[in-house]
């Protein structure tokens, strides 16, 4: 069978965390490429799943005097509901607690083992619980402090299976040169290919110091360690083992989307379990930089961590979905502060797109009865330039999404709301209707809905309520869903006759 479907992933996120902005980050772009690829017309599987074993959440479970299991399942609801609450699209919601998953790790490890690239040996080093990393003497630098989180690593001495990590240095950096567009963006490329030719040590894949997690085929007393069990997620949702034909359409993963401290995992260890168990590679993998929370990193001890949930019950799902990916181009670090995104509604949402679906339906129904009018001249002189501006939009608009610069699609969606509220008051409408001009009036009118038809459709993957509502407001008798992104590139598709309504403000305006 040959690949069919595009798919796209989001990390799965530990259980051992409540829901926070990096979370709904990494979910709305991976939602917003979905919804895209979904317009063009093409099958898409998007994943999304929580990580549930670990010795993190053995001890967190432990101490709370419930089993890991019950903690898995309290907190696995908040990253649905949430999920739910942003409008995220996903297809499947994996847990490595499932017995699909478990079978697909368990197999995995079988034929890595089979290959002669797992062997049993002896671990120590330095250890961080919370990060579930080892260290280094070299990379401690004779701190006892973790290097990522900061926090205290503890010695660890025990048997482990390793995996043939070293095995696979010249083969992933002969894949990272064939593959030049494998790790994005670009310059956190030269990162990993740095510290693959820094030399690679075998990779300790089990554990004997706790219980949670998935046993060593034919040596329970191990269990296999967070990365090997749950970068598999990836491959057991398409159907790894058991539906090897429906896993051929879907895998390889077009894209995962990570966050850049996890970049390393996807872009070395995975691939080199995949070359080992001889599956596919993913085409790639897409690194996000962090958010900040007013100039300051978030953490719980500063009490600065922003809940998505609070952000949503505030201003609404699509706000948020617009800021994350509006405020700063991914890939690059990118700062949350409560004036910025008040900035962004007031200014752009509500005085930007607001205002010209509320102008234009509210022109219609005082000036033709709330009917679009048969625009009854030809399309030329400004209207040729409204028209021309609306295709170069929708092409600027595909090229940026095909690249995930989902700020140049939207700066060039913004771009075109100025152009088009310019066009409103260069027109003057108002002015045409007191001199008795219907002829041109019926065709800025009609120019008017048939740009926002076009808005409608670019900016349904981005705020997916709204572009509904100003969809159902322009009269169009067929579902949004219905529509193709083509048709953002066809002019003349609005009908005369839909019935318009202006309705209340889309976006309201907030105090800062």
């Amino acid at each position: 069978m040959e690949k069919k479907v595009f798919y796209v992933t989001t990390p799965i996120y530990y259980v051992n965390d409540v829901p926070h902005i990096g979370h709904a980050y990494t979910t709305v772009a991976a939602d917003v490429i979905a919804r895209f690829k979904r317009l063009k017309g093409e099958r898409v599987f998007f994943l999304t799943g929580t990580d549930e074993h670990g010795q993190k959440i053995e001890r967190t479970a432990r101490a709370s005097g419930e089993e890991p299991i019950e903690l898995a399942n309290r907190v696995v609801v908040r990253f649905k509901e949430l999920w739910k609450k942003l409008n995220i699209s996903n297809d499947d919601f994996i847990r490595t607690t499932e017995e699909r998953h478990i079978k697909s790790v368990t197999e995995l490890f079988r034929r890595v083992f089979e290959k002669g690239d797992i062997y049993l040996g002896e671990y120590e080093d330095w250890y961080c619980v919370f990060d579930e990393t080892f260290w280094t003497e070299t990379q401690l630098g004779g701190s006892r402090l973790c290097p990522d989180c900061g926090r205290p690593v503890e010695r660890l001495k025990e048997e482990s299976y390793f995996f043939r990590l070293s095995k696979y240095e010249k083969p992933l950096l002969e894949f990272y040169e064939d593959n030049p567009d494998f790790i994005q963006p670009p310059f956190r490329r030269n990162e990993v290919i740095s510290f693959v030719k820094g030399g690679l040590r075998d990779l300790s894949i089990s554990r004997t110091t706790f219980s949670w997690g998935i046993p060593v085929p034919n040596n329970p007393r191990h269990v296999i360690y967070v990365w090997f069990d749950a970068l598999t997620n990836y491959i057991t949702a398409p159907g790894f083992p058991d539906d090897m034909e429906r896993f051929s359409e879907i895998w390889p993963a077009d894209i995962h989307l990570v966050g850049k401290d996890i970049l390393r995992f996807h872009a070395i260890y995975w691939p080199a379990f995949l070359m080992s168990a001889g599956l596919p590679l993913p085409k790639k993998v897409f690194a996000h930089g962090w958010w900040t929370v007013e100039g300051e990193k978030m953490s719980k001890s500063k009490g600065n961590v922003v809940d998505p949930n609070d952000i949503v019950d505030e201003f609404g799902a699509d706000v948020l979905r617009y800021f994350l990916l509006r405020e700063v181009p991914f890939g690059l670090d990118g700062d949350f502060s409560r004036t910025a995104l008040i900035g962004r509604v007031n200014g752009e949402l509500a005085n930007g797109l607001g205002n010209l679906v509320s102008r234009s339906l509210g022109m219609i129904e005082r000036y033709m009865g709330g009917r679009v009018p048969e625009p009854m001249l030809s399309v030329e002189g400004y209207e040729q330039r409204v028209r021309e501006k609306a295709m170069e939009t929708a092409r600027q608009v595909e090229d940026a999404m095909e690249e995930i610069a989902f700020h140049r699609a939207l700066n060039a969606i913004w771009d075109f709301v100025g152009f088009m509220n310019k066009y409103v008051d260069e027109s003057a409408p108002w002015l045409l209707e007191k001199s008795g001009d219907r002829e041109r009036l019926s065709l800025v009118l009609w120019t008017l809905v048939e740009s926002v038809r076009i808005l409608a459709l670019l900016l349904y993957p981005f705020i997916p309520s709204s572009s509904r509502e100003i969809w159902r407001r322009i009269g169009s008798p067929e579902p949004l869903e219905s529509q193709l992104f083509s048709y953002a590139k066809e002019w003349g598709l609005t009908r005369p006759g839909w019935q318009v309504e202006k309705g209340r403000a889309l976006f309201p305006r907030y105090e800062r």
